[in-house]
């Protein structure tokens, strides 16, 4: 009796966990792949599997609507990531010095981070309003003169959808650069002070160079939340002034759902896929080439 059992057990796991995964490969690459044929037929309002070759894509690059969104992506993109690695690596730095409350400085810090993104926007969209937010409340002290029109500012718009996004993410930031800086051995910095470097210098020359895995990931992370944003943007602005604060994601769904252009939609998709893919293949690649 116990030698079927043992020839069973190698299989039992695999049994286990082949429903799931067949599941997750139906579902994830499946979809994928049938959105990128989309992207291939004529579709509109409908589904239409008549193949159009690149006609979709076409129309995406002539779309004025869609260089906007991308335009929004690059600088969203770049003060975004920036904004919220330069923060979190500052926060982290300060947090590093073992201060009194440290526990509840970093709870308040990645507070922002339990909050979703429509949380977000809807509680920025209130702070940023000039009838209700920074702006009222300035004005009621007196200072008359003072404008913070942002939201509703086309010029201007994109701005504060950085800000909340900045807000938000950088307490996630600071807590990976914090993990890294408390990986680091302290007998490395007992040296440097032994051999008379100030506390900037070794965190210069020492410590944030020794966080390269660290900036890696986190960039990877901070920049897959960038191209996909999408609650952020509906939540805070819904795209507007007019599309002034569109993004690819916020395309997609006004093309897919709204306008009734289904094969648009997903030609805007799978150019931001293949972004995606950009970023995330390479960095994979190098960390399985590493290991090996």
């Amino acid at each position: 009796m116990s030698a079927p059992s043992t020839l069973r057990t190698p299989w039992l796991p695999k049994l286990v966990i082949a429903p799931s995964f067949l599941l997750s490969f139906l579902f994830i690459y499946g979809l994928i792949a049938w959105n990128g044929y989309l992207s291939l037929s004529a579709s509109r309002l409908l589904p239409n599997y008549e193949f159009a070759g690149f006609a979709q894509y076409a129309t995406l690059f002539a779309s004025e609507r869609w260089w906007v969104a991308l335009t929004n992506l690059a600088i969203f993109g770049v003060l975004f990531i920036g904004g919220a690695m330069a923060l979190g690596l500052l926060l982290a730095i300060l947090l590093d010095q073992k201060i009194r409350a440290e526990g509840l400085l970093r709870t308040v810090y990645l507070y922002p981070m339990a909050l979703s993104f429509i949380v977000t926007g809807t509680a920025w969209k209130w702070i940023l309003n000039p009838g209700l937010g920074i702006e009222h409340l300035l004005r009621q002290w007196g200072f008359a003169n003072v404008e913070l029109d942002w939201l509703i500012n086309p010029d201007r718009a994109i701005y504060c959808i950085v800000i909340a996004g900045v807000w938000q993410s950088a307490g996630f930031v600071m807590a990976l650069f914090l993990a890294g800086l408390r990986g680091i051995d302290d007998s490395i910095i007992k040296a440097a002070q032994v051999d008379g470097a100030s506390l900037p210098r070794i965190y210069w020359r020492i410590l944030i160079p020794s966080l390269r895995p660290v900036f890696f990931s986190t960039l990877l992370v901070v920049s897959h939340l960038a191209i996909k944003s999408f609650d952020l943007v509906m939540a805070l602005t819904a795209g507007g002034p007019g599309f002034a604060t569109d993004l690819p994601a916020t395309f997609m769904y006004a093309m897919s759902f709204s306008r009734g252009q289904i094969g648009l939609g997903a030609a805007s998709a799978t150019v931001m896929l293949a972004t995606v893919a950009a970023i995330v293949v390479p960095y994979l690649y190098s960390e399985l080439r590493t290991r090996r």
